[in-house]
């Protein structure tokens, strides 16, 4: 799948967003001897798993501006779904604290910190420029565009500066993730619905909807997540899902728990007079609605000459979801899949990048790239599936056949599963009550938990 040949060649890289992808990145094209710049947006690391409830007031409730001035979507309450022993890198477990959150499924507060240690472990904040935005990345010259020969132009600016801050790297690598631009769905008369709309993005607690009554759209994790902390506090709930049939055995119980917590089908029509009225014909006077309706990929600085395209949450064409077969390895992106072990799959990801950058290793003719991503987007209509939806630790494991590193342990993958499936049956209480300990203890005596002598 990828030839290797012997050619060195050192590159002057940047890398766009010091969130765990961002920060992989860094270290792995830096350990092949390249030179690297993070810029970073926010005033420190973290991404998604840096909190802001600061800046949400001056934020469109919708989140229909390109360029936002929130990036993490986090709301307070949040834990993780999958338990903290399957997320880490493949070279740095994450272990418990004393101090800290110790929890299992631990609250965003203890990823950010995981990640803050392993940002000093490897010295990567010397290498990150803070509170700095990109507003362009594009080619300085698409003469006879070659992936391996294109320089980019990278346009910045600093937080309280006005000036633009123009250079040219070897290579660029997009790792911004894919839970800021809030999708939103179109709705009859949700332009004229005179009461708050807001989407998820600037969610952060509950006491804002005291005593309203609320319609949740979409019943994803963080739908259910939000909902059920809702009903503490508003008069009711109403949740709005695309199809009654996905409701899991565990949200059942909840709804079946609360008196004012409502499930109903797709909103159908908004009436200026707060009525919201739902395609079987039901209809409540809601305060407030709240699309819990998920991301959209979105790269407002990237100027491809319509070579990267956006479309039916696809980034594309893209090899293995992260090679154009024109413009890499001199573009790549990190980050883009979904439904996987996020931090290992980017770390597969930053070092088959960085071995193509040194030219350790080549990526397939133009032609080979284009035929596996036209069958695998072939595939995936047929299927149903959204393109970047990977759910596959074949995949996974494949992935990271390429670039040297050992499949998914056993036990990652156990604990993962097992973890989803009791949450489809006890989503109030899966994070604090399990019976996998046996595979547990098997991970935390596996040398994976042994190897910095971390743990307490």
């Amino acid at each position: 799948m990828v030839s290797e040949t012997n050619q060195y060649q050192s590159k002057n890289v940047c890398v766009i967003g010091a969130g765990p992808a961002g920060l992989v990145a860094a270290r792995e094209i830096r350990k092949e001897g390249h030179k690297v710049i993070v810029l970073e947006q926010n005033h420190d690391i973290g991404g998604q798993w840096l909190y802001d409830d600061k800046n949400i007031e001056g934020e469109d409730p919708l989140g229909r501006n390109p360029f936002l001035k929130v990036h993490s979507s986090i709301y307070n309450s949040l834990r993780t779904q999958s338990p903290r022993e399957v997320m880490g890198f493949t070279d740095f477990p994450f272990s418990t604290k004393k101090g800290r959150d110790m929890r299992r499924f631990p609250g965003h507060v203890e990823i950010l910190m995981y990640l803050k240690d392993f940002c000093e472990w490897f010295g990567l904040r010397e290498m990150i420029r803070f509170n700095t935005r990109v507003n362009y990345v594009g080619m300085l010259d698409d003469y006879g565009v070659c992936g391996n020969n294109l320089k980019w132009i990278v346009r910045s600016k600093e937080k309280n500066s006005d000036k633009v801050v123009e250079e040219v790297f070897d290579a660029v690598v997009v790792a911004t993730g894919h839970y800021c631009q809030p999708k939103l769905p179109s709705i009859k008369g949700m332009d004229t619905w005179k009461r708050k709309q807001m989407h998820s993005h600037i969610y952060r607690t509950p006491e804002p909807f005291h005593n309203e009554v609320v319609v949740v759209v979409g019943n994803s994790f963080s739908g259910q997540d939000i909902a059920i902390e809702l009903v503490g506090v508003a008069k009711e709930v109403h949740i709005s899902s695309r199809s009654l049939d996905t409701i899991t055995e565990g949200f059942s119980k909840v709804i079946s728990k609360h008196e004012t917590l409502h499930l109903h089908p797709q909103i159908d029509t908004l009436e200026e007079d707060g009525r919201v009225i739902f395609m079987d014909g039901s209809c409540i006077k809601a305060d407030t609605i709240l699309y819990c309706t998920g991301y959209s990929y979105s790269f407002p600085f990237l100027d491809t000459k319509g070579m990267v395209v956006i479309e039916d949450d696809r980034v594309g064409p893209l090899y293995e979801h992260t090679f154009h077969p024109l413009l890499s390895p001199s573009l790549t992106f990190i980050g883009i899949p979904k439904k996987l072990l996020g931090f290992p799959f980017f770390e597969s990801q930053a070092m088959w990048i960085a071995q193509l950058l040194s030219g350790k290793k080549v990526l397939p003719s133009w032609e080979e790239m284009m035929k596996s991503i036209e069958e695998f987007y072939h595939e995936r209509e047929v299927a149903g599936i959204p393109t970047h939806d990977i759910a596959n630790f074949e995949y996974c494991d494949k992935y990271s056949e390429n670039v040297g590193l050992p499949p998914l342990q056993e036990w990652r993958k156990v604990l993962c599963v097992s973890a989803i499936i009791n949450s489809f049956v006890n989503l109030e209480t899966y994070r604090d009550s399990w019976d996998d300990d046996e595979v547990l203890q098997e991970a935390l005596q596996s040398p994976y938990f042994t190897q910095l002598g971390l743990e307490d």
